[in-house]
């Protein structure tokens, strides 16, 4: 099945009370589904077309705000155009749950999938998943509503432009009473509109409280890492999902490869797939794949990477006059960042080949520079 498919049966099986999402690619096929579902009578969500991405985000946080579930999907620029909101939504600790379809934003224009989108909001108080494969995508949507209703903290599902959302992959869909057994029907507690009972939200803050706010959402991110493992561990028992190829798989991350690394290879999203394509030959190779990238899995990274003498991070993304951020991520909480080097991969869609991968793997072995782009 197609990933954006994949994803559309997902979220109709899940029921939303309302879905409402600009088109943009390459997210269009995810919504276009959704809106035909509707259309065809064979889901009962309110589908609410916008005429922009901040319109979408807009009815996506008013509906969420009035204590029902929701949905949106976007991508690239239609996520910038977004922002204002996506801060708004995290603020009033709102339980939306969107799909990033990862892609380059402009300029120049390009339509191809990196993570400058995705990592432009990473700063914007929500907890960020992100998906190696279309099961893995699917999976994700259901965990981050349980989170998103559980934590009161809004989740943005990433999943890979064209790479994902176009390709084909076997895939098992959850059932309706499936995802039932693990998501029950949203009844949420106190803190919503109500015409009966008045309240503010996302109201004005001097110097004197708003700090306090800030810290709170903080603590509140960092407290979900507890949180997500559980939930993914209970999601891996009801839906048999059990992975037998890894060493480690918590939720925030998944390491595969040696026990003993001389070299760990970090990376987000599909290009997993590729660098354990690239890795089945070294035996002294780690990979460490991070799942939930937001709230950043920091003791748990650290203890992972200590056993490597080498450790390549590789990211299609850059924060421009710095490095990749996952790179300045991981070396705030190296104690000795002598051993880290920075790949720039895949920037707008540029194919990342087994060839690089393996050329990386022996180059982060040796003395240089620690920042290098692989074209």
């Amino acid at each position: 099945m197609e990933g954006s498919r994949a994803i559309a049966l997902t979220v109709k099986n899940i029921s939303p009370a309302v879905v409402s999402a600009y088109p943009i690619t390459p997210q269009t096929h995810i919504v276009e589904d959704l809106a035909k579902f509707k259309a065809d009578g064979k889901a009962d969500y309110e589908y609410i077309r916008a005429e922009s991405e901040f319109a979408a985000a807009s009815i996506v946080l008013g509906a969420s705000a009035t204590g029902v579930r929701t949905y949106s999907a976007t991508s690239s620029q239609g996520l910038l155009l977004m922002a204002e909101v996506v801060f708004n939504i995290s603020g009033m600790r709102l339980p939306v749950v969107m799909t990033c379809a990862n892609r380059s934003i402009s300029a120049p224009i390009n339509i191809w999938n990196d993570h400058s989108d995705v990592m432009s909001v990473r700063d914007a108080a929500w907890i960020q998943l992100f998906a190696a494969d279309i099961q893995e995508a699917v999976d994700s949507h259901v965990l981050a509503y349980k989170l998103a209703e559980k934590l009161r903290l809004p989740v943005m599902v990433n999943v890979d432009g064209f790479i994902l959302t176009h390709s084909y992959e076997p895939v098992k869909i959850p059932s309706p009473e499936l995802i039932k057994k693990y998501l029950p029907d949203y009844r949420p507690g106190k803190g919503y509109l109500n015409p009966e009972k008045p309240i503010t939200m996302g109201g004005f803050f001097t110097p004197t409280h708003y700090l306090e706010t800030r810290r709170d959402l903080h603590e509140d991110l960092i407290g979900s890492r507890k949180t997500i493992k559980e939930e993914y561990d209970s999601l891996q028992k009801i839906f048999g999902r059990r992975n037998r190829s890894s060493r480690l798989d918590n939720g925030l991350m998944e390491y595969y490869g040696s026990a003993k690394p001389e070299t760990i290879v970090v990376a987000l999203g599909s290009v997993i797939g590729t660098i354990r394509e690239a890795a089945k030959n070294h035996k002294k190779l780690g990979i460490l794949k991070i799942k939930t990238y937001r709230p950043f899995p920091a003791e748990e990274i650290a203890g992972i990477l200590k056993k490597a003498k080498n450790i390549a991070v590789i990211e299609k993304a850059l924060s421009y006059g710095a490095t990749g951020p996952l790179y300045s991520d991981i070396a705030a909480v190296l104690p000795d960042g002598s051993n880290l080097k920075n790949y720039i991969v895949g920037l707008g869609g540029r194919d990342v080949t087994e060839k690089m991968i393996i050329n990386i793997i022996k180059d982060a072995a040796k003395k240089g520079e620690r920042l290098k782009f692989i074209c």
